[in-house]
This record gives structure tokens, C-alpha cells and sequence, in this order.
């Protein structure tokens, strides 16, 4: 089993910045992806920033400069820098981390709400 615990999440004013952390605990396998997908109401879940086990990068295009995936994997952490947020960046924001195979788990989500 594999757990995933999500923190750093909040309300911010538009403009700021917030920081949300993931910590992975379990059997891990050390080449897992791992990332962040959003949730706004009425909306599907969506990709914002995926890191793989050798450091490749992905991001939503509505976020790319704005926020920046990192992983410590001595700790099994990954986290997101959320800078220059907006009121469009509002969601429930879940870690995920996928080990292959259709292995993947889900964190249970941090609000993150931007007000203008």
C-alpha cells in the first residue's frame, strides 16, 4: 500500500504565491512519476505538473512559468511552487504518483483557493 499526504494548501490573494508538499510513504518504486493534478467545481481533474523518476518535467500550459514541480526522493516528497496565482488556479489539488502497470495512487486533495 501507499500513502499519500498532501499539505501547504490555503487562500492567497491574487498575485501570491503558495507552496504545496506531498510526502509518499509505503512500497514506492524509486523510478515512480509522480505530480500534481486540479479539480476546480464542475470541472474534470486535470494535469498541472508531472515529474518522472529521472526528472523529466511536464506542465499545463496555464501554468508553465508560473509554477515549478521538485521532487526530494531521499524523503519521497514532491512539491509545487505555485507563483503569480490567480483566481483561475482555484481547486482541489491532488498529488498522484504512478509506478507503472496501472499502479498509481491518489493524495485526498488540498484546497487551494485564490481570491481576487
Amino acid at each position: 500500500q501507499v500513502q499519500l499526504v498532501e499539505s501547504g494548501g490555503g487562500l492567497v490573494q491574487a498575485g501570491g504565491s503558495l507552496r504545496l508538499s506531498c510526502a509518499a510513504s509505503g512500497s514506492i518504486y524509486r523510478n515512480s512519476a509522480m505530480g500534481w493534478y486540479r479539480q476546480a467545481p464542475g470541472k474534470q481533474r486535470e494535469l498541472v505538473a508531472r515529474m518522472t523518476g529521472g526528472g523529466s518535467t511536464n506542465y499545463a500550459d496555464s501554468v508553465k512559468g508560473r509554477f515549478t514541480i521538485s521532487r526530494d526522493n531521499a524523503k519521497n516528497t514532491v512539491y509545487l511552487e505555485m507563483n503569480s496565482l490567480k483566481p483561475e488556479d482555484t481547486a482541489v489539488y491532488y498529488c498522484n504518483i504512478d509506478m507503472g502497470w496501472g499502479n498509481y495512487y491518489w493524495g485526498q486533495g488540498t484546497q487551494v483557493t485564490v481570491s481576487s
